[in-house]
């Protein structure tokens, strides 16, 4: 994640961000999701591999146990910390997507899950993957649109409000958009983008969407009664089995030229 958005972050915080992640790492589809992305990396033995924004660590450690030198970089100590300790024959670093601990072309392969839409300057970012990054050498980028969360709810506007608010709160949204577009700008070749959506229509996920409504309602783009209603009739879809939820995750990958 981005140093600017991690300045005023408690030890709780991350700690709370930190379980969050770990469920996201278990839901459905996020292993496949994961190895897709080795997969275009096209990791060799021996090759030297940043995962950046690494969070707690895993995607790091899986890369390390195909074979690679992985480095996970991370902007949050606490984070990094936590990787250490869970992953100990793993290179975990403190730096910014901006400032990364590499020298001029001295990667194979650069992954970024999760965290360009916290970036206050992502093609500053590109710029920087591609500085790292020896010719030849693979990036690849996951992340989410964060216009198009899809959920069935009684009340389409307001649900369109709801998603188009929690948009807004992001600092880059929609990059997944300019994903492709930016590292074009920045000389990357052979460039692809593939859309892995997953669906999810139980009552686990009520607490995401109740998340949703509670951060529109205190943008002050829906009132409180609103977000209450809108959170009611969820949490009773999830309790009837009724609920759905379709989150489209985008893998964009390119080579350095």
């Amino acid at each position: 994640m981005d140093q600017n958005r991690t300045a005023g972050r408690t030890k709780d915080d991350t700690d709370a961000l930190i379980a969050l992640l770990d469920i996201a790492d278990g839901i459905p589809g996020a292993s496949e999701l994961r190895a897709r992305s080795y997969e275009l990396l096209g990791i060799a033995p021996d090759a030297a591999v940043a995962d950046v924004g690494c969070g707690s660590g895993r995607a790091a450690a899986e890369i390390a146990e195909r074979g690679a030198r992985s480095v996970g970089v991370d902007p949050d100590e606490r984070m990094i910390a936590v990787a250490g300790e869970r992953w100990p024959d793993v290179d975990f670093r403190v730096a910014s997507a901006h400032a990364l601990p590499f020298a001029d072309g001295a990667l194979d392969g650069y992954r970024a899950e999760k965290v360009y839409h916290v970036l206050d300057d992502p093609a500053g970012a590109i710029g920087e993957a591609r500085r790292v990054l020896a010719p030849g050498g693979r990036i690849v980028l996951i992340g989410q649109d964060w216009d198009t969360f899809v959920i069935d709810a009684d009340d389409a506007a307001l649900t369109r409000t709801i998603v188009h608010a929690r948009a807004d709160l992001v600092p880059a949204p929609r990059i997944v958009r300019r994903s492709r577009n930016l590292l074009l700008d920045a000389g990357f070749a052979d460039i692809t983008v593939e859309a892995h959506t997953r669906i999810f229509t139980d009552a686990a996920m009520v607490p995401v969407l109740a998340n949703l409504a509670e951060k529109a309602r205190s943008a002050g783009s829906i009132s409180g009664a609103q977000a209450e209603a809108w959170i009611a009739e969820q949490r009773e879809r999830g309790r009837r089995g009724r609920l759905f939820l379709a989150l489209p995750l985008f893998v964009t990958a390119a080579t350095r030229r």
